[in-house]
């Protein structure tokens, strides 16, 4: 089998902003191993960029074998050509997916044995602005059932509540790390009364002591992104955390993602599949997993002007999965 890849530019339909930083655009990579199409979003606060993407896709074609079959024992031999490296290895798994499953001529979700959910709501974030900004972005965006407001900064407790003056739908926040225990703990009970419904990475990664406080003064449920990548990492977040999000780039594909829910379940934690900014190749690749689920905020493609595939649809704030052969997913006409 022959990897071959191509950089795609993507433009934000606004300046998307969070407590790592601010941008207008973003660039991806999508592969293409012999008609399977995944896509690396890299990002700098997990140790990528595109160079360190493309370095590993030049090694990781020495391991692809001609068989796409043997997910399994491929993702073993990724995981030795270079550790870490998470969104190249969920790259190649979703194009090894696609493939495979084109081979067969069935959708991946069938290759599952998955039920696609009709009535799963997907988010659609309001990135950190003015209140007014904020405001006025919920109201062009119309027809979701849930907003995820990002948070972390000064001043975001009256951006939430202009974000609650736009609208009645569900709203559930993002700090992404951007609290220490202490702030958080007023800043959640201020967002309480605006009828919240979780807030998602409200410390660093690593306060456990933090979170251990946290836990002990609210009761808003807390899901942690940032701090979880694989199966192992949950296991530490059990009784200071309610749900995990996973996030195929975050992972390194859909092989693990099945591993983190199993042992998410077993913990009883409630599980979020989430993306970063990126085409349709990677947010219907992890669409496919939607139904086995607790929350979605799968919105990645919608936030850009220029994605240049399509794939799953959101059709009134519920996501719709192609029937198509693999992921189901075409270049954008």
């Amino acid at each position: 089998m022959r990897l071959n890849y191509k950089e795609h530019e993507i433009h934000l339909k606004s300046t998307f902003r969070t407590t790592h930083g601010a941008s207008d655009v973003k660039r991806v990579i999508v592969i293409d191993i012999d008609g399977g199409l995944g896509e690396a979003s890299p990002v700098h606060y997990y140790g990528e960029n595109l160079e360190t993407v493309k370095i590993f896709l030049e090694k990781a074609q020495a391991v692809l074998g001609d068989d796409p079959f043997t997910l399994e024992e491929l993702g073993t031999k990724l995981d030795r050509v270079l550790a870490w490296n998470h969104s190249a290895k969920a790259a190649i798994d979703m194009a090894m997916h696609d493939l495979a499953c084109k081979k067969l001529g069935i959708p991946l979700f069938k290759y599952f044995g998955i039920t696609p959910r009709t009535d799963l709501a997907t988010s659609f974030t309001i990135s950190i602005s003015d209140p007014d900004t904020m405001k006025k972005q919920t109201a062009e965006s119309p027809g979701y059932h849930v907003y995820k407001v990002k948070v972390g900064v000064p001043g975001d407790i009256e951006m939430v509540a202009a974000v609650r003056d736009a609208t009645r739908a569900r709203i559930r926040v993002d700090a992404n790390e951007g609290w220490t225990a202490k702030d958080a703990i007023w800043r959640i009970k201020e967002l309480e009364k605006l009828g919240v419904e979780f807030i998602e990475q409200p410390l660093h990664r690593d306060d456990f002591d933090g979170f251990r406080l946290l836990r002990s003064k609210i009761d808003m449920p807390i899901i942690i992104d940032e701090g979880i990548f694989r199966a192992g990492d949950i296991p530490k977040y059990v009784g200071l955390a309610d749900g995990i999000n996973i996030k195929l780039s975050k992972s390194g594909g859909l092989r693990e993602a099945f591993k983190m829910i199993a042992v998410a379940r077993a913990h009883k934690m409630k599980i979020m599949i989430g993306c970063m900014i990126e085409t349709s190749v990677g947010i219907t690749a992890a669409a496919q997993l939607a139904s086995l689920v607790d929350y979605a905020d799968l919105d990645g493609n919608v936030l850009i002007s220029d994605d240049p595939y399509t794939g799953v649809k959101i059709v009134d704030g519920c996501l719709r999965l192609p029937d198509g052969p693999g992921l189901g997913v075409k270049p954008a006409k």
